[in-house]
């Protein structure tokens, strides 16, 4: 029997219970947002940037505070006050920060590393609005000891570029008030208009990791994050001042040394170098040549239960920097992303479905190794209303691939309060094989601040050679999402031809019609609010049939996650599900083990829980149990992570999955352990070791990381594969790399 609509009426039923309980905010956030206005006041004098604020112009800059909480007790004063100073000069926009605390040693630094976990302890961010459009901006954070983070926002936060390195200063103390940040941005960092007099939009925030406490100077309703900036408050006075040229130069220079199983020791040097143009206030123009991506920390290994290929996300500085201006007809979020992820291989994750425009398909094989790139352009930013992305990279040949060019091209226009339409083509010639063309529009709606609605539609150009037989060539997607304290809601359908082929991209499948919807409810019950902060109850149906009609797959999920005021939390749910296999299904190669056709009926229960992840020793777990196809499957995950005095960071995780299928049984087992330590906020080791059954390997990944000056690295990374059954060498690589960034 299908439990499936019996959980479904449960956890409904659980809703109701917590309905009674629920609270809301009680801030007009409109209104708050008017009040607050900063002046910027042009500073008289220099300004040393040490954290000590005891220059005299401090004194004469107003104050902003009076922070408003948006979690956990929406509305209400922050626990702790914060006091900000903003002063500026020709070059700098200053800002000075007070975050007062009647427990100093209780602040918590987690990290020291460069663009920080920001959740993980106690920090203050600053978003700076400098076109004032209520869309996009720059966001700029620090904790208690100086570390850094930064990331250019877009849309409200729809896309985020947390790759994004800016140059800027900051320095902070702890004493017994609490512990204060100076922080020094350059203009030339910044993209703004040329008008004599500046507005800009502006918002800060204070995390106070021990109470789970988030605050805002222009307060926030709890659904939303500091990338809101169209309720952020206002930073006037800033007289005379002029975005810089931000012309950066970065040259490398590379050593390296290799070895393998099959292959004698070889060495190997390199050059290349990074140019960065801003070619007018809002575009900016990017250059390389040969570039290595040798620093880059290796992929978390993965094993495959599913009949789709695996996803493994982009990690190169190159291809993530703006990143977000390319992306395509993705629509809202989707409700699962922390919960199951899909019973038997029926469903690839979440979100991935028809990912246009996919990075790692440039300067990397499908099994992700690198292949040379010989150089590339791209051209990113803002003109009025449209927002532009240009790339193009060559690819150099190799012995198993040919040279090949890739191309890409986004518009996108903004229209309505905030809302936008686009289109996107790609492109791809390689050298022999032929060419690979697509194109594409897409259109994002947003009303009454928590409705979103999204379209998007895309075709494929390729040789008839490339995709033989019959079918359409075309892609389409539709969707919903909406939001507010209660509801959590999202809906969409998604169509793909047979012939749909996108080299550019990441699509798992194709000739399908996909219907998927999600509904939440969370409530905060004010009974337990001491302890207990928020319970999401969640349902979700998902239906995949082949375009003649018949079933493929379908799924049915009822989850509960739980979230406690200290930060830790658990997720529990039952995910019924229906696979229709037209084909065996190889789920193990290695071992000759394959699913016979057929139509198959199975249930999985699962629970996840993890403890608070700020406290120096944490805990985190996942079992599943339920039938498998023609079998069963049982699959476990536990972690632990040490934290220690906000330098060392590390983690290891062991996940096992325990198949038995009428084809066979087998058990696999991945560990990964890592490890952060951070020697100051410019010197850092980082450690990755995995140890893998499935692909019958050991990899270990090690990293040391020094910052000789600001946006300018030496690293130092040694990476090994053995063979986890012989403990023989596979191949082993040690690579030093220097870059220098000059600025004009």
């Amino acid at each position: 029997m299908n439990p499936g609509p019996r959980v479904a009426a449960s956890v409904l039923g659980i809703c109701l219970w917590f309905a009674a309980g629920a609270r809301a905010g009680q801030v007009d956030f409109n209104a708050a947002r008017l009040d607050r206005r900063l002046p910027a006041v042009r500073a008289a004098g220099a300004i040393a940037i040490d954290g000590a604020l005891d220059e005299p112009d401090w004194s004469r800059a107003p104050v902003a505070r009076g922070f408003i909480q948006n979690d956990p007790r929406e509305g209400e004063p922050a626990s702790e006050e914060t006091e900000v100073r903003v002063l500026y000069d020709a070059n700098n926009l200053y800002v000075g920060v007070l975050a007062r605390d009647r427990e100093p040693g209780a602040i918590l630094t987690s990290e020291l590393a460069k663009d920080f976990n920001r959740q993980s302890g106690d920090d203050f961010e600053i978003i700076l609005d400098t076109f004032h459009d209520g869309r996009n901006g720059y966001v700029f954070a620090t904790n208690a000891r100086g570390a850094k983070w930064d990331a250019q926002m877009i849309n409200e936060g729809r896309e985020i570029n947390e790759n994004w390195d800016a140059l800027w200063q900051v320095r902070t103390r702890i004493t017994g008030e609490g512990w204060y940040a100076e922080i020094a941005i350059p203009f030339r960092t910044l993209r703004f208009t040329s008008a004599g007099s500046q507005t800009w939009g502006v918002n800060f925030q204070r995390r106070i990791r021990r109470r789970n406490e988030d605050s805002f100077w222009a307060p926030l309703p709890r659904i939303y994050d500091l990338t809101r900036v169209s309720l952020a408050g206002t930073l006037e006075g800033l007289e005379q001042v002029r975005p810089g040229n931000d012309v950066r130069v970065k040259p490398y220079v590379l050593g390296s040394s290799g070895a393998s199983s099959v292959a004698s020791v070889g060495t190997d040097a390199e050059a290349g170098v990074d140019v960065k143009y801003g070619v007018t206030s809002g575009l900016t123009w990017d250059f390389t040549v040969n570039t290595d991506f040798s620093q880059v920390e290796a992929d978390e290994q993965q094993v495959n239960l599913t009949r789709f290929s695996l996803f493994f996300p982009e990690k190169r500085d190159f291809f993530l920097e703006n990143s977000g201006v390319f992306q395509f007809g993705q629509g809202g979020g989707l409700l699962f992303a922390g919960g199951g992820t899909g019973v038997g291989g029926a469903f690839p994750a979440r979100g991935q479905d028809a990912i246009l425009f996919f990075s790692r398909r440039i300067g990397l094989s499908a099994g992700g190794e690198s292949i040379p790139i010989l150089g590339g352009t791209r051209l990113t930013g803002r003109v009025g209303n449209y927002s532009i992305g240009a790339l193009t990279i060559q690819q150099r040949s190799t012995t198993s691939s040919p040279s090949a060019n890739f191309s890409a091209f986004r518009l996108r226009r903004n229209v309505l309060a905030n809302s936008d339409i686009g289109l996107l083509v790609l492109s791809k010639d390689a050298h022999g094989p032929g060419y690979n063309r697509v194109a594409g529009a897409d259109a994002n709606f947003r009303f009454f601040e928590n409705l979103n609605l999204n379209a998007a539609a895309a075709r494929t150009f390729s040789p008839a050679a490339a995709v033989p037989g019959a079918g359409s060539d075309s892609m389409g997607r539709a969707g919903f999402s909406y939001r507010d304290n209660v509801w959590d809601l999202t809906a969409f359908y998604l169509r793909i031809g047979e012939r749909f082929n996108d080299e550019m991209g990441f699509v798992p499948r194709v000739g399908v019609a996909k219907f998927e919807s999600q509904y939440g409810m969370r409530f905060r019950p004010r009974r337990v609010s001491r302890w207990f902060r928020e319970a999401f109850p969640h349902v979700g149906f998902t239906n995949i049939a082949r375009l003649k009609g018949d079933l493929q797959s379908r799924l049915i999920q009822a989850h509960l996650s739980l979230a406690f005021q200290d930060g830790s939390g658990s997720e529990m749910g039952v995910e019924p599900a229906t696979e229709h296999l037209v084909a065996p299904f190889a789920i193990n190669r290695r071992r000759g083990i394959a699913i016979p056709p057929g139509r198959y009926e199975f249930n999985d229960s699962f629970v996840t829980w993890r403890t608070n992840s700020s406290a120096p020793v944490s805990f985190n777990g996942r079992v599943d149990v339920g039938e498998f196809y023609d079998g069963r499957r049982q699959s476990y995950l536990v972690g632990a992570s040490v934290r220690l005095k906000g330098r060392l960071n590390a983690s290891i995780t062991e996940s096992r999955n325990q198949i038995q299928l009428r084809a066979g049984r087998y058990t696999t087992d991945l560990i990964t352990a890592r490890m952060e330590y951070g020697l100051s906020t410019r010197a850092f080791v980082n450690a990755l070791v995995q140890y893998n059954t499935d692909a019958r390997e050991w990899n270990s990944n090690l990293r040391f990381n020094v910052i000789h000056r600001p946006l300018s690295d030496i690293y130092l990374v040694f990476n090994e594969r053995r063979d986890t059954d012989t403990g023989g060498l596979l191949d082993r690589a040690l690579v030093a790399k220097m870059t220098y960034m000059v600025a004009f």
